[in-house]
């Protein structure tokens, strides 16, 4: 019990500590919030110029109300080779594209994870090097071998390359999130019987899906946005995605469509902001959170 009151007096006269201003309040505060807010409107002006412009008929480069409001932009642009074929032809790309890296990116950075090795970190830096290389580099040699392989104007030639080009980051990205799976998981399932593909498929898979979201959302909106590699590689208009195809609203001498640019800019955002909404919504939906048991 004196005890007790010895401690209760020291701490009474223990000096307190002087508790720091606010982040939230003083002149760095407002010149940080200053800050926020140029780049908030910079960034949203923009969005202003597509959502006016593409809902009048006499838009210009200036971020401006419309006199009228009218659909006619899209009534122009909706026609199947200005629109619904150039954006089934990206979707094709990208969903191909990221079944492909995805398929490798999970088998190629299993055993990097789960496996020691001092080939592991050359093999890493290797793959990081060729996440450096611009693609413009490599468009000239890749032009020319898809020449002599007769994959010129090829759909499939064009994914496969476009699945090499984005797997690097892919292969980075999922041994990382892999990384974060127990391994105690896997090997309950061997004890079970379970073969070394089975519990990747039913364990180690399933519990990275959020990982994979993150990965199938950055490789689709990176196939979904690539204009130079289909502009290089196909060459039949029928074939070519609405990346290539919002090139047609530039004509001859600087004219530029620009309300029917906006309203087709306006169609061809909508699958990835789909994709955002949908997985802010899952994401966060899986856990290991009494994965593994003490």
């Amino acid at each position: 019990m004196s005890n007790a009151i010895a401690i209760s007096k020291t701490s009474e006269h223990r000096p307190r500590l002087q508790t720091p201003n606010s982040p939230r309040r003083g002149v760095s505060a407002f010149f940080a919030y200053f800050a926020m807010g140029i780049v908030f409107v910079l960034f949203l002006l923009p969005l202003l110029w597509l959502l006016f412009a593409a809902f009048d008929t006499s838009a210009t480069f200036e971020t401006k109300l419309p006199t009228h409001w009218t659909g006619a932009n899209f009534s122009a642009i909706m026609t199947k080779d200005l629109t619904f074929l150039p954006l089934w032809n990206s979707f094709v790309l990208s969903a191909s594209t990221t079944i492909i890296v995805l398929f490798c990116a999970v088998l190629t950075a299993y055993p990097i994870s789960r496996y020691q090795s001092r080939f592991n970190k050359p093999f890493l830096y290797s793959v990081l090097f060729g996440t450096c290389l611009p693609i413009s580099c490599l468009m000239v040699p890749v032009y020319a071998l898809f020449v002599s392989m007769n994959m010129l104007d090829s759909t499939i030639g064009t994914i496969l390359f476009m699945s090499a080009s984005s797997l690097p980051m892919a292969i980075w990205m999922t041994k990382n999130f892999m990384d974060s799976v127990p391994i105690e998981l896997e090997e309950a399932a061997w004890v079970d019987g379970a073969s070394l593909l089975k519990s990747i498929s039913s364990v180690v898979v399933p519990l990275m899906r959020p990982g994979l979201a993150v990965v199938s959302i950055y490789v689709f909106t990176g196939a979904w946005g690539n204009f130079f590699v289909p502009y290089m590689l196909l060459m039949s208009s029928s074939k070519q995605p609405a990346a290539v195809t919002i090139y047609s609203f530039f004509g001859l001498y600087g004219t530029v469509a620009y309300g029917q640019l906006a309203a087709f800019s306006l169609i061809y955002s909508i699958p990835v902001v789909v994709m955002y909404i949908i997985s802010n919504r899952f994401l966060g939906t899986y856990s290991l959170a009494g994965g593994v048991k003490g």
